[in-house]
């Protein structure tokens, strides 16, 4: 029973979206439409990244890689750039919520050694905001990107077209925070070497590569599922146990109440009149609440205007706590070092997120 209340509260949102699946299952009796919810491709693409990404890990390249960056920089606002950039640009590539558990503990160990844990919470703040919009602008940096990219068959450039200024908003943004919050003074940083197996590092981002063209619809998704399951069976099972399987069953979960919930009439008419409305600022405040994932799910069976809903669904990643899984991961991250800390941290947490949120939100109702 412990171990049972220790996965509801490491996977909260997977559980409500079980919770979710069930109740409107009672309202949606299965049927053979049931089938037609769930998005094979988008499922196969995401385990594909999280699984390569998991072998990466284990052999700790991107740590290895960012310590090489890290050691660069002998000032405390030069760092806290270079890591906050790290997870910016790693979001792009391995998604936001691996950029966060990747990056994060780097970030920690970074300031424990160099005695500046008083940045320690605007670090990791900054952190968590550069993995959730530094992810928007690749269709596979965010989950829900993913998923909308391939439901509504956006074309890549139209894509970056479309997260482009919002992208450029919030480094822009970041980057004036890091230089206002955080000092100049001099820094000495230690580190480790991690020599790394050139083989299979070669192999593995082999793997990310064709995980990569599976995202971008050039090799068909059950070839590249196949490729990237059988090479890790082959080369490093344990990888595939680290999987985010969870994450996997909270879309899973979403696809089934968010197609159960298009089946219902009273519900459909209201989402479509709101969604009418203005699908940028009630996407954005769907994911407040609902998070941002979720949102993408439900709100894409309604409206046909995937700019900006997309638009919405990344922007609003920033705001409160679980309008992105990713700042779940964040919190849970800094509260394990930072005991007794949980308060302080969520005011200046929602402060900067609010911050980001107005201002991009404002940004983009005007162009």
């Amino acid at each position: 029973m412990k171990s049972v209340l220790e996965f509801a509260k490491k996977n909260t949102v997977f559980v409500i979206a079980v919770i979710a699946a069930v109740t409107t299952a009672f309202i949606i009796p299965p049927d053979s439409e049931y089938l037609g919810y769930f998005d094979f491709k988008v499922l196969s693409c995401l385990f594909s990244v999280l699984a390569v990404v998991c072998a990466l890990r284990s052999m700790r390249f991107f740590y290895s890689t960012a310590q090489k960056i890290v050691k660069r920089f002998d000032t405390a606002r030069n760092c806290v750039l270079a890591l906050v950039y790290i997870t910016f640009i790693g979001s792009m590539l391995i998604a936001n919520d691996m950029a966060l558990i990747t990056f994060l503990p780097l970030g920690y160990y970074v300031l424990k050694t160099t005695d500046s844990r008083k940045y320690m919470a605007f670090l990791f703040i900054m952190q968590n905001i550069a993995a959730n919009l530094g992810g928007m602008l690749t269709p596979f940096g965010n989950p829900q990107n993913l998923y909308l990219y391939s439901k509504f068959h956006i074309p890549t450039l139209e894509f970056v077209e479309i997260m482009l200024l919002p992208f450029l908003v919030s480094v822009a943004l970041m980057t004036v925070c890091c230089f206002i919050f955080v000092g100049n003074e001099h820094l000495k940083i230690t580190t480790e070497e991690n020599p790394l197996d050139k083989r299979r590092v070669a192999l593995y981002l082999v793997l990310f590569a064709v995980s990569i063209v599976m995202v971008f619809r050039i090799l068909p998704y059950y070839i590249g599922l196949a490729v990237v399951f059988i090479v890790l069976v082959l080369e490093n099972p344990k990888a595939l146990k680290k999987v985010d399987y969870p994450l996997l069953g909270t879309f899973a979960a979403f696809f089934v109440f968010s197609g159960n919930m298009a089946r219902i009439g009273a519900v459909r008419s209201l989402f479509e009149y709101l969604l009418h409305k203005s699908t940028l600022l009630f996407s954005i405040l769907s994911c407040q609440f609902i998070s941002n994932v979720p949102s993408a799910i439900l709100l894409s069976q309604f409206t046909e205007n995937y700019r900006e809903l997309l638009l919405g669904v990344n922007i609003g990643g920033v705001g409160t706590l679980i309008s992105s899984l990713a700042s779940l991961i964040t919190f849970r991250e800094y509260t394990k070092h930072n005991p007794g800390k949980a308060g302080s941290y969520l005011l200046l947490f929602s402060a900067f997120n609010f911050g980001f949120l107005f201002i991009l939100t404002a940004i983009m109702m005007v162009v």
